[in-house]
């Protein structure tokens, strides 16, 4: 497991647990992070048994009900509770997923253990900070660059087949579980893009309507940006959206190469 971005010489302690009510029957048990950087305490992990009989199926669901009505402290992300918005992406049971889609059932053992995202600065609990994601999203200038004038009558027009093309990539929820998944952007992510920002822009490569793809591509090629992309393939299997950022990343690169010859 990741290390969460831990406070030197620290570890996680073993934390409170918070038993089921008497009586329930259908009891999971839920070891979630804890973690608050301004308390200047070391991590821990709660587990709280959850009655699943008075719960809905999603990890989710688990998450509101041990805020509503075990412990209110617990800090996570939530919007739109159907696998569009991205806000509550997190590791659960060791895969980075969005706890809106993932049911408690489909999830072995007898503890379900929930983290943040991996290797991200902690804000509190179970929100890591992101700013450095989204300044990296904003820094490949996601929005169409033109030069032409636009149609007086009409909108940009593009075929249905170069429509498709941007289908996939454009479906990209900027959850950050994919580049959060990857050892290369553990390591590098003060420089190296990662797997989301390098997928939006391969979105705007790829559009028809788009007419700065040269400059486009200047921006890309660096030793770090694009390159320190090690084709470890850790981002596509972590995708809660099925999306393929590896290829986007190889279809970026091939471009670059056949640029130079």
């Amino acid at each position: 497991m990741a290390d969460f971005r831990l406070p030197p010489n620290s570890r996680i302690n073993k934390g409170r647990h918070f038993p089921a009510a008497e009586g329930a029957a259908n009891v999971r048990r839920f070891a979630v992070y804890r973690f608050d950087p301004d308390s200047g305490e070391n991590p821990r992990m709660d587990t709280y048994d959850v009655d699943m009989d008075s719960c809905g199926p999603m990890v989710l669901d688990v998450l509101i009900k041990i805020k509503d009505e075990i412990d209110p402290t617990l800090t996570f992300r939530r919007s739109c509770r159907e696998g569009i918005c991205g806000s509550c992406a997190m590791n659960i049971a060791g895969s980075n997923t969005l706890a809106c889609t993932v049911t408690s059932d489909s999830v072995k053992g007898k503890i379900i253990k929930v983290y943040p995202l991996p290797h991200m600065p902690i804000v509190k609990d179970l929100v890591p900070d992101l700013t450095n994601f989204y300044a990296q999203y904003a820094s490949i200038k996601p929005w169409l660059q033109t030069r032409t004038p636009a149609p007086p009558d009409r909108e940009r027009l593009q075929s249905k087949s170069d429509q498709e093309l941007i289908d996939e990539p454009a479906a990209c929820i900027l959850c950050a579980c994919c580049s959060t998944a990857c050892p290369s952007y553990w390591w590098n992510s003060d420089r190296f893009l990662g797997p989301a920002a390098l997928l939006a822009a391969y979105r705007w490569l790829i559009d028809s309507r788009d007419e700065a793809k040269g400059e486009r591509l200047d921006d890309l090629e660096d030793p770090f940006r694009l390159y320190r992309c090690h084709t470890i393939m850790n981002c596509t299997p972590a995708c809660p959206k099925g999306l393929n950022p590896a290829k986007a990343i190889a279809e970026t690169k091939r471009m670059l190469a056949e640029r130079r010859h």
